[in-house]
């Protein structure tokens, strides 16, 4: 085979990077595109239910796999899928976002073409998404076409931001030459420049030399950026206790010996608090410190050493270093620690603190599930390897008291929070768990609130055959805003569904329905062997009071609520 079509290209070059299921609509101007992903081995189209969930859904399968494909049509669809891009924009995900745009000759001659503003602009959609993409690209010329395809792959899995590409509908079966692929797209970090990174060197040994109190606390773009390993690295070299944020719980083994717990500043556990307010310094890894990552920005350092590892930069104390990678960065600190850590005698970690149940034995037949009794059971049921997604609301807060088991990946969207995300992000994680290991358990946590937004996309899970397990918490409506404002108010209400009839309504044909609303029910259910197996797809339905919430929820929206009113 000389030649390719430039839309199998496309397809054949994501599928060098693992990419095996490609998310998004069909449309007029994409349908040609289409038919070149049927001509890639291993490679499937998920079809979704709408452009938002689709983009969702690209994200939930990148946090997984590190790249996703989303495909929208001009206009109309490209826009439906904006806020899933922004999301994964905010929170650093990669996905190739690609756009199914009129034909070169439409656009030379202006025509008033559906799904356009009727003004002849064609490129108004473009320019809408420059704002959240890490680049973009509108081709327009067969013979740069395969180098701009492969340079916004590129940036997307080297950046981990979405990226856009405007493809022409008349463009897609015109050929380019297929010895193209086979020199594979350079995805190596570029080197930092070494004056720069030595001084960073020098200035973090001469902080860690001087320092008999430091921490390491990680943060979401650690992972998202492939750092665990270097993380875990420097913590068994220096032994320095090492704390998460609630956006990186997962980015460290909470088993290791030297896991102190999840710091949500103010918010913490005080064993926590009293470790971080005692640092002397704090290696800071892949920081995003948003208000529900912080507490609130409740974050109270005492100490002023404080070194901040980014994807782009480094920030030591009040300096900024433009440029220099925290990759590259962290390794070389790794070859050259040795010496500035004699000094340092491991201090004491606190026990994990748990959220224990407060109801005894003698009165489990009869008491009511609560949120503290959930997130109290659950952490036992997890295991090695689970996928644990959970919806913006009382999911994301009461999770962070949990343990996780080892090589767990969390999904939780706390910076962007868009309500609804979860539902498509689990179609995505458990197509892409599915492609890793089929045994892999995935498992959501959705309010029956946030589930109302993006509901269909279980019918894709569904014609798919997926097996997630989808445990809807169920409070009457929008406890977390409630909590804000608005306790009694219509507007935080919503229109009761029969959950339990979502997967028959969809027409699963294996699948488990289960509503549960006592403690010995959650009970009989963590302790079933079959229930642990990710047999079939299951809906479980967690019935809980309407104004019960996690402790640092409620804490979170007192503050909330005090910013909101604050002049």
């Amino acid at each position: 085979m000389s030649e390719v079509t430039l839309g199998r290209y496309i397809f054949e070059r994501l599928r060098q990077l693992l990419v095996q299921t490609v998310f998004g609509l069909p449309g007029d101007f994409n349908l040609s595109l289409l038919d070149k992903i049927y001509e890639v081995d291993g490679l499937r189209w998920a079809g979704n239910a709408n452009e938002l969930n689709a983009a969702y859904a690209a994200d939930g399968y990148s946090r997984v796999k590190g790249l996703a494909c989303l495909i929208t049509t001009f206009g109309v669809g490209e826009l439906s899928a904006l806020n899933g891009i922004g999301g994964a924009f905010a929170e650093h995900v990669g996905l190739v976002h690609i756009v199914g745009v009129p034909s070169i000759s439409s656009q030379a001659k202006q025509l008033l073409l559906h799904h356009t503003l009727g003004n002849g602009d064609f490129t108004v959609f473009h320019r809408m998404s420059n704002n959240i993409s890490q680049t973009t690209a509108f081709i327009s010329d067969i013979k740069s076409a395969p180098k701009e395809i492969d340079r916004c792959i590129r940036e997307a899995y080297i950046f981990q931001r979405p990226v856009y590409i405007g493809l022409p509908a008349n463009l897609v079966d015109i050929n380019v030459p297929a010895m193209l692929l086979s020199t594979p797209i350079d995805l190596s970090l570029r080197e930092n420049d070494p004056e720069a990174q030595q001084e960073v060197i020098d200035n973090i040994l001469q902080l860690v030399s001087e320092a008999s109190n430091p921490i390491i606390l990680v943060d979401a773009c650690t992972s998202r950026h492939n750092c665990n390993s270097e993380v875990e690295a420097l913590v068994n070299k220096t032994q320095f206790p090492v704390l998460t944020t609630p956006m990186g719980k997962s980015g460290f083994n909470e088993s290791h010996p030297r896991f102190a717990g999840v710091y949500v500043g103010t918010m913490s556990h005080v064993e926590v608090k009293n470790l971080v307010d005692g640092a002397d310094l704090i290696l800071a890894v892949g920081a995003l410190l948003s208000d529900f990552n912080t507490g609130s920005f409740s974050y109270s350092y005492k100490t002023k050493n404080v070194v901040e590892f980014h994807a782009d930069c480094i920030k030591i104390k009040q300096g900024t270093y433009p440029g220099v990678q925290m990759k590259e960065v962290l390794n070389v600190l790794l070859d050259n620690v040795d010496s500035a850590i004699k000094h340092y005698s491991p201090v004491t970690i606190p026990s994990p603190t748990l959220l224990t149940n407060s109801v005894t034995n003698s009165e489990v037949l009869s008491a009511l599930l609560t949120q503290e009794w959930l997130w109290s059971k659950v952490s036992s049921w997890f295991k090695e390897g689970d996928i644990i997604i959970t919806e913006t609301g009382t999911s994301a807060f009461g999770i962070v008291q949990t343990k996780f088991p080892n090589n767990t990946i969390g999904i939780s969207q706390v910076l962007w929070g868009s309500v609804g995300f979860t539902v498509g992000a689990t179609l995505g994680a458990v197509m892409a768990a599915e492609e890793i290991d089929p045994n892999k358990r995935v498992i959501l946590f959705v309010g029956d609130g946030s589930l109302q937004l993006t509901v269909q996309e279980i019918s894709t899970m569904v014609k798919w055959e997926t097996r997630p397990y989808l445990f809807v918490l169920n409070n009457d409506g929008y406890t977390i805003d409630r909590l804000i404002h608005g306790m009694s108010a219509t507007y935080n209400d919503i229109q009761p569904w029969n959950n339990l009839a979502l997967l028959p309504l969809f027409n699963a044909k294996y699948y488990d329905a289960i509503q549960v609303s006592t403690t010995d029910e959650l009970e009989k259910l963590f302790s079933d062997e079959d229930f642990a197996i990710n047999s079939k797809i299951r809906m479980i339905e967690v019935m809980l009071p309407r104004m019960d919430a996690p402790i640092n929820l409620i804490k979170q929206m007192e503050f909330i609520s005090k910013m909101n009113t604050d002049t």
